[in-house]
Protein backbone atom coordinates (compact mmCIF):
# COMPACT_ATOMS: atom_id res chain seq x y z
CA UNK A 1 0.00 0.00 0.00
CA UNK A 2 1.32 3.44 -0.93
CA UNK A 3 0.73 6.80 0.77
CA UNK A 4 0.96 9.85 -1.48
CA UNK A 5 1.47 13.27 0.14
CA UNK A 6 0.55 16.51 -1.64
CA UNK A 7 0.95 20.08 -0.41
CA UNK A 8 -1.60 22.67 -1.55
CA UNK A 9 -0.46 26.24 -0.84
CA UNK A 10 -2.87 29.13 -0.51
CA UNK A 11 -3.35 32.68 0.70
CA UNK A 12 -6.44 34.19 2.33
CA UNK A 13 -7.31 37.82 2.96
CA UNK A 14 -8.91 37.82 6.44
CA UNK A 15 -10.77 41.06 5.73
CA UNK A 16 -12.97 39.67 3.02
CA UNK A 17 -11.46 40.64 -0.29
CA UNK A 18 -11.44 37.75 -2.73
CA UNK A 19 -8.05 36.31 -3.57
CA UNK A 20 -6.81 36.09 -7.12
CA UNK A 21 -5.53 32.99 -8.84
CA UNK A 22 -2.09 34.27 -9.75
CA UNK A 23 0.24 32.82 -12.37
CA UNK A 24 3.11 31.51 -10.22
CA UNK A 25 2.80 27.72 -10.06
CA UNK A 26 5.25 27.58 -7.13
CA UNK A 27 3.26 30.02 -5.00
CA UNK A 28 -0.08 29.75 -3.25
CA UNK A 29 -3.31 29.63 -5.24
CA UNK A 30 -5.52 31.46 -4.50
CA UNK A 31 -3.24 34.15 -3.14
CA UNK A 32 -3.47 37.71 -1.89
CA UNK A 33 -2.30 41.08 -3.09
CA UNK A 34 0.08 42.47 -0.53
CA UNK A 35 -0.05 41.10 3.00
CA UNK A 36 -2.36 38.19 3.78
CA UNK A 37 -2.58 34.89 5.62
CA UNK A 38 -0.51 32.13 4.05
CA UNK A 39 -1.02 28.44 4.73
CA UNK A 40 -0.57 25.05 3.16
CA UNK A 41 -2.68 21.92 3.47
CA UNK A 42 -0.96 18.53 3.27
CA UNK A 43 -3.21 15.74 1.99
CA UNK A 44 -2.14 12.10 2.47
CA UNK A 45 -3.88 9.52 0.27
CA UNK A 46 -3.46 5.78 0.92
CA UNK A 47 -4.14 3.31 -1.88
CA UNK A 48 -2.82 0.62 -4.15
CA UNK A 49 -1.29 1.93 -7.37
CA UNK A 50 -3.30 2.31 -10.54
CA UNK A 51 -1.84 -0.30 -12.92
CA UNK A 52 -2.32 1.89 -15.97
CA UNK A 53 -0.71 5.07 -14.63
CA UNK A 54 1.51 3.99 -11.74
CA UNK A 55 -0.22 6.70 -9.66
CA UNK A 56 -2.08 6.60 -6.40
CA UNK A 57 -3.83 9.54 -8.02
CA UNK A 58 -2.76 12.37 -10.32
CA UNK A 59 -1.79 15.13 -7.88
CA UNK A 60 -3.62 17.70 -10.03
CA UNK A 61 -6.85 16.00 -8.88
CA UNK A 62 -5.92 16.65 -5.25
CA UNK A 63 -5.18 20.29 -6.04
CA UNK A 64 -8.49 20.74 -7.82
CA UNK A 65 -10.60 19.14 -5.07
CA UNK A 66 -8.90 21.05 -2.27
CA UNK A 67 -9.26 24.37 -4.08
CA UNK A 68 -12.88 23.72 -4.98
CA UNK A 69 -14.09 22.13 -1.73
CA UNK A 70 -11.81 23.12 1.14
CA UNK A 71 -10.21 26.50 0.56
CA UNK A 72 -13.47 28.47 0.16
CA UNK A 73 -14.57 26.91 3.47
CA UNK A 74 -11.28 27.96 5.13
CA UNK A 75 -11.75 31.48 3.79
CA UNK A 76 -15.28 31.77 5.20
CA UNK A 77 -14.32 30.47 8.62
CA UNK A 78 -11.25 32.69 8.90
CA UNK A 79 -13.25 35.79 7.97
CA UNK A 80 -16.02 34.91 10.43
CA UNK A 81 -13.53 34.48 13.26
CA UNK A 82 -11.67 37.67 12.39
CA UNK A 83 -15.02 39.50 12.36
CA UNK A 84 -15.40 38.32 15.98
CA UNK A 85 -12.09 40.07 16.73
CA UNK A 86 -10.23 36.89 17.60
CA UNK A 87 -7.74 34.64 15.86
CA UNK A 88 -8.25 30.94 15.04
CA UNK A 89 -7.01 28.59 17.76
CA UNK A 90 -5.97 24.95 17.55
CA UNK A 91 -9.48 23.77 18.41
CA UNK A 92 -10.82 25.72 15.40
CA UNK A 93 -8.18 24.26 13.12
CA UNK A 94 -8.85 20.66 14.20
CA UNK A 95 -12.56 21.19 13.50
CA UNK A 96 -11.74 22.55 10.04
CA UNK A 97 -9.57 19.53 9.27
CA UNK A 98 -12.29 17.10 10.33
CA UNK A 99 -14.85 18.94 8.18
CA UNK A 100 -12.35 18.99 5.31
CA UNK A 101 -11.97 15.22 5.64
CA UNK A 102 -15.74 14.87 5.34
CA UNK A 103 -15.76 17.09 2.23
CA UNK A 104 -12.98 15.13 0.52
CA UNK A 105 -13.68 11.57 1.69
CA UNK A 106 -15.89 10.60 -1.25
CA UNK A 107 -13.92 12.50 -3.89
CA UNK A 108 -11.21 9.89 -4.49
CA UNK A 109 -13.15 6.64 -4.69
CA UNK A 110 -11.62 3.84 -2.64
CA UNK A 111 -8.50 5.85 -1.88
CA UNK A 112 -8.33 6.65 1.82
CA UNK A 113 -7.51 10.12 3.11
CA UNK A 114 -5.45 8.90 6.03
CA UNK A 115 -4.05 12.24 7.19
CA UNK A 116 -4.60 16.00 6.81
CA UNK A 117 -2.14 18.59 8.14
CA UNK A 118 -2.43 22.36 8.05
CA UNK A 119 0.99 24.01 8.01
CA UNK A 120 0.60 27.21 10.03
CA UNK A 121 4.10 28.58 9.52
CA UNK A 122 7.55 27.14 8.67
CA UNK A 123 7.98 25.51 12.09
CA UNK A 124 4.48 24.55 13.22
CA UNK A 125 1.54 22.48 11.92
CA UNK A 126 -1.62 20.82 13.20
CA UNK A 127 -3.04 17.59 11.82
CA UNK A 128 -5.50 14.74 12.14
CA UNK A 129 -4.62 11.09 11.43
CA UNK A 130 -7.33 8.59 10.50
CA UNK A 131 -5.28 5.46 9.70
CA UNK A 132 -6.12 3.21 12.65
CA UNK A 133 -8.05 5.57 14.88
CA UNK A 134 -8.65 9.28 14.76
CA UNK A 135 -5.77 11.14 16.36
CA UNK A 136 -5.25 14.89 16.70
CA UNK A 137 -1.58 15.79 16.35
CA UNK A 138 0.56 18.88 16.72
CA UNK A 139 4.06 19.20 15.26
CA UNK A 140 6.75 21.74 16.07
CA UNK A 141 10.16 22.02 14.44
CA UNK A 142 13.46 22.78 16.15
CA UNK A 143 16.97 23.13 14.76
CA UNK A 144 20.43 22.20 15.91
CA UNK A 145 23.90 21.97 14.39
CA UNK A 146 26.23 19.06 15.01
CA UNK A 147 29.10 17.16 13.43
CA UNK A 148 29.64 13.45 13.09
CA UNK A 149 31.68 10.77 11.40
CA UNK A 150 30.29 7.47 10.15
CA UNK A 151 32.71 4.59 10.64
CA UNK A 152 32.71 0.84 11.19
CA UNK A 153 35.69 -0.35 13.24
CA UNK A 154 35.19 -3.93 12.06
CA UNK A 155 36.38 -3.15 8.53
CA UNK A 156 39.34 -1.27 7.04
CA UNK A 157 39.50 2.30 5.72
CA UNK A 158 38.84 1.31 2.12
CA UNK A 159 35.71 -0.60 3.12
CA UNK A 160 34.53 2.32 5.25
CA UNK A 161 34.79 4.79 2.39
CA UNK A 162 33.03 2.30 0.13
CA UNK A 163 30.28 1.99 2.75
CA UNK A 164 29.86 5.61 3.89
CA UNK A 165 31.48 7.74 1.18
CA UNK A 166 32.39 11.26 2.30
CA UNK A 167 30.59 10.66 5.59
CA UNK A 168 33.66 8.61 6.59
CA UNK A 169 35.90 11.68 6.42
CA UNK A 170 38.28 11.23 9.41
CA UNK A 171 37.84 14.88 10.44
CA UNK A 172 34.07 14.53 10.42
CA UNK A 173 31.53 16.83 8.81
CA UNK A 174 28.58 18.90 9.94
CA UNK A 175 24.83 19.21 9.40
CA UNK A 176 22.18 21.74 10.25
CA UNK A 177 19.54 19.33 11.48
CA UNK A 178 15.80 19.99 11.73
CA UNK A 179 13.94 18.05 14.42
CA UNK A 180 10.14 17.76 14.20
CA UNK A 181 8.39 16.58 17.36
CA UNK A 182 4.82 15.33 16.83
CA UNK A 183 2.53 14.93 19.84
CA UNK A 184 -1.11 14.42 20.74
CA UNK A 185 -1.96 17.72 22.47
CA UNK A 186 -4.12 17.72 25.61
CA UNK A 187 -7.72 18.91 25.47
CA UNK A 188 -8.78 22.04 27.33
CA UNK A 189 -5.40 22.65 28.94
CA UNK A 190 -3.02 25.58 28.64
CA UNK A 191 0.71 25.91 29.20
CA UNK A 192 1.62 22.67 27.48
CA UNK A 193 3.33 24.30 24.49
CA UNK A 194 5.88 26.12 26.64
CA UNK A 195 6.53 22.90 28.55
CA UNK A 196 7.05 21.01 25.29
CA UNK A 197 9.53 23.59 23.99
CA UNK A 198 11.53 23.70 27.23
CA UNK A 199 11.61 19.92 27.54
CA UNK A 200 12.88 19.42 23.99
CA UNK A 201 15.58 21.99 24.74
CA UNK A 202 16.73 20.51 28.05
CA UNK A 203 16.28 16.80 27.35
CA UNK A 204 17.59 16.62 23.78
CA UNK A 205 18.83 19.80 22.09
CA UNK A 206 21.22 20.72 24.90
CA UNK A 207 22.88 17.32 24.49
CA UNK A 208 23.48 17.50 20.73
CA UNK A 209 23.56 21.14 19.63
CA UNK A 210 27.02 22.25 18.45
CA UNK A 211 28.49 18.94 19.57
CA UNK A 212 30.69 16.30 18.02
CA UNK A 213 28.17 13.49 18.27
CA UNK A 214 30.76 10.71 18.17
CA UNK A 215 32.81 12.21 21.01
CA UNK A 216 30.42 14.30 23.11
CA UNK A 217 27.30 12.11 23.23
CA UNK A 218 27.72 8.87 25.16
CA UNK A 219 25.00 7.09 23.17
CA UNK A 220 27.11 7.39 20.01
CA UNK A 221 30.45 6.29 21.43
CA UNK A 222 29.95 2.87 19.80
CA UNK A 223 26.89 3.56 17.62
CA UNK A 224 27.07 5.45 14.35
CA UNK A 225 25.19 8.80 14.64
CA UNK A 226 23.23 8.29 11.45
CA UNK A 227 20.02 10.24 10.92
CA UNK A 228 18.14 7.03 11.77
CA UNK A 229 19.97 6.53 15.07
CA UNK A 230 19.74 10.20 16.07
CA UNK A 231 15.97 10.13 15.48
CA UNK A 232 15.66 7.05 17.70
CA UNK A 233 17.86 8.71 20.34
CA UNK A 234 15.60 11.79 20.33
CA UNK A 235 12.59 9.52 20.86
CA UNK A 236 14.24 7.80 23.82
CA UNK A 237 15.19 11.12 25.42
CA UNK A 238 11.70 12.64 25.04
CA UNK A 239 9.37 9.69 25.55
CA UNK A 240 7.31 10.11 28.72
CA UNK A 241 8.64 13.60 29.43
CA UNK A 242 6.18 15.72 27.44
CA UNK A 243 3.15 15.22 29.70
CA UNK A 244 0.34 16.23 29.28
CA UNK A 245 1.20 15.64 25.62
CA UNK A 246 1.81 12.14 24.26
CA UNK A 247 4.75 11.68 21.91
CA UNK A 248 3.60 10.30 18.53
CA UNK A 249 6.66 10.42 16.28
CA UNK A 250 10.04 12.04 15.72
CA UNK A 251 11.11 13.29 12.30
CA UNK A 252 14.73 14.31 11.76
CA UNK A 253 15.99 16.06 8.62
CA UNK A 254 19.71 15.74 7.90
CA UNK A 255 19.29 18.01 4.88
CA UNK A 256 16.41 19.04 2.63
CA UNK A 257 16.60 15.72 0.76
CA UNK A 258 17.08 13.25 3.61
CA UNK A 259 14.99 12.62 6.71
CA UNK A 260 13.95 9.77 8.97
CA UNK A 261 10.71 9.30 10.92
CA UNK A 262 10.72 7.19 14.05
CA UNK A 263 8.18 5.83 16.52
CA UNK A 264 7.87 2.57 18.40
CA UNK A 265 4.82 1.22 16.55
Amino acid sequence: MHILARQVRFGIDPFGRDGFTGANSYAGKPTTEGFGLYGSLWVYLKSKLNRDTGFVVNVSEIDAEVREQVLPFFGRRIREICAERRIPGLSDIYQWLEQSHTMLAERFGKKQICRLELELNPFRKAGVIWENRKMLVYTERFEFAAMHKLWNNRVDEQANFAMFGQCANPAGHGHNYILAVTVCPPKNKTGWLGHLQKTVQTEFLSLVDHKNLNCDVKAFAKTNPTVENIAQYAWKKLKGKLTPCKLVEITLWENDRTYCRYNED
